[in-house]
């Protein structure tokens, strides 16, 4: 160890950055954070994550569970992404996955054999 030390040009704050995560605080409902923890533990991963990834895939498929109002469109002309796919069909297979999504979310929810659930 070196008997001194040159803090001068040190930095406080974490020593490992967190890139592309941005340090927040909110306010969220009790049982929506027990829920978040229950799902978070079954599945074996951090409570945060858990509302990262919900909050993820509200954003994504923000039309279809209308989280935001809708903004006027204007007609655009159809132009085919990479081997013909269409925005109309990237737009049908979102409102597919986040259907597929709603159904898993009910099949994560629903009482587990042998588990009763907690009223809140």
């Amino acid at each position: 160890m070196k008997e001194e030390y040159d803090f001068s040009t040190a930095k406080r704050g974490p020593v490992a950055s967190s890139k592309g995560k941005t340090r927040i605080t909110i306010m969220l409902d009790d049982d929506v954070i027990e829920a978040a923890r229950e799902r978070a533990e079954s599945a074996g991963i951090g409570y945060q994550t858990v509302i990262n990834n919900l909050l993820r895939q509200a954003l994504v498929s923000e039309t279809a569970h209308n989280l935001a109002p809708a903004t006027q469109k204007r007609a655009r002309t159809v132009k085919p992404y990479a081997n013909g796919i269409t925005r109309s069909d990237v737009k049908d297979l979102e409102k597919r996955l986040a259907a597929m999504t709603e159904e898993l979310h009910k099949m994560m929810d629903a009482p587990k054999p042998g588990k009763a659930k907690a009223s809140v």
